[in-house]
């Protein structure tokens, strides 16, 4: 199961019908979700690591509270300071007393949401973060608000009972309410007002914040590249206040220039360099890869390989090569082998005899992948 499928349903019909329009509830095994957070696992990063702000930020009554609030000073690291580190004692004081825990950023250190997440920028093709939120029972960390990206969130301890109002422009008669348990998922558009309170124990929820690329960042993309082709940087004529007719012919031959610089524009040439630019912004999800790469001469033709999990690889032929689009660096090969880096990019699990190479390369491609951070062992 893929991880928009996994929160989606049916990750196709959310795609083309759902997506960006409207609030879409999904129902799954609970074991799915829980097992991505749960609560046992915010106890350990609250109270058994040195986790620091702002991975961790404390909410009460609506407002936020001064790191202060909550961590602690004097504690150092080969003698050196160690600042905003989280104090676990004043965290579960707060807790108890109402405060909603933050944790920022998930998927930068917690593996199981940083698989979910690179997955998800991958089947979406816009940034995604991880959030979640702990509340004590009966409490509200946050009022009434929308936010400036689509979320998906799904419940993994306790329930919480959302209050979710129609959008700007959406037609409907008033909130809905909606009660998110552990096997619950809800996806909510950028712009829907919602507000949420935890029952009758501790809510543990999660939110998958997606951060819209646009078509307006597309446009000014390719927009730019044209103005590169105009004289565009001069200075506007002396005295053309007295004489706006220059400012006017002067706009309007730049005008034309920069139309016909827009015309010329190779829009498959701006949509592949946004590609590039959204890949090599992903991180490089390197989690085994040590291990892996001190054991590389060990590789053999039978041995279990896989695509590293939410691991970006998008094909670019060139001629007489193959680029490889791996977030982090580009790797590029004879495209004669692209029948076998393609079998290596899909096949769930395989071996490098199962390439469809002779022995020899079949192996020196596998290591190759392995080095670059694309493949990984199976153990």
């Amino acid at each position: 199961m893929t991880a928009l499928e996994l929160l989606t349903g049916d990750a196709q019909n959310f795609v083309e019908k759902v997506w960006a329009s409207q609030v879409h509830l999904h129902e799954t095994d609970p074991a799915d979700l829980v097992g991505l957070l749960s609560f046992d696992d915010v106890d350990h990063l609250l109270t058994a690591t040195a986790i620091r702000t702002p991975a961790v930020r404390l909410a009460q009554n609506g407002s936020v509270l001064p790191a202060s609030a909550f961590t602690r000073s004097g504690a150092t690291l080969a003698g050196q300071a160690l600042t905003g580190l989280v104090d676990a004692r004043k965290v579960i004081d707060l807790f108890e007393g109402g405060a909603t825990v933050v944790l920022q950023g998930l998927h930068r250190y917690w593996p199981p949401l940083t698989r979910l997440v690179a997955e998800l920028e991958l089947a979406l093709g816009h940034p995604c973060q991880a959030n979640a939120y702990l509340t004590p029972p009966a409490s509200q960390g946050f009022a009434v608000h929308s936010d400036s990206h689509d979320v998906f969130v799904f419940q993994t301890h306790g329930s919480k009972l959302w209050e979710v109002h129609p959008a700007l422009g959406e037609d409907a008669t008033g909130p809905r309410e909606v009660l998110l348990e552990p096997g619950l998922s809800m996806y909510l558009p950028t712009g829907t007002p919602h507000a949420a309170r935890a029952q009758d124990a501790v809510s543990l929820h999660v939110t998958i914040g997606v951060n819209q690329l646009t078509w307006r960042a597309l446009l000014d993309r390719a927009v730019s590249d044209a103005l590169a082709r105009v004289d565009a940087d001069s200075h506007l004529p002396a005295g053309y206040l007295d004489r706006p007719e220059q400012l006017e012919q002067g706009l309007a031959e730049r005008l034309q220039a920069l139309g016909a610089a827009l015309s010329a524009t190779d829009a498959a040439a701006v949509a592949d360099a946004q590609t590039r630019s959204f890949l090599e912004r992903r991180g490089p999800g390197l989690r085994g890869a040590m291990v892996d790469r001190m054991q590389l001469d060990e590789v053999g033709l039978g041995t279990s390989l896989r695509r590293r999990p939410g691991k970006p690889c998008v094909l670019r032929p060139d001629g007489e090569r193959l680029h490889l689009l791996l977030g982090d660096r580009r790797v590029t090969v004879p495209v004669r082998i692209t029948a076998a880096v393609e079998r290596a990019r899909t096949l769930e699990v395989f071996t490098p005899d199962e390439l469809g190479l002779d022995p020899q390369s079949a192996l020196v491609l596998s290591r190759r992948l392995i080095r670059e951070g694309l493949l990984e062992v199976v153990r």
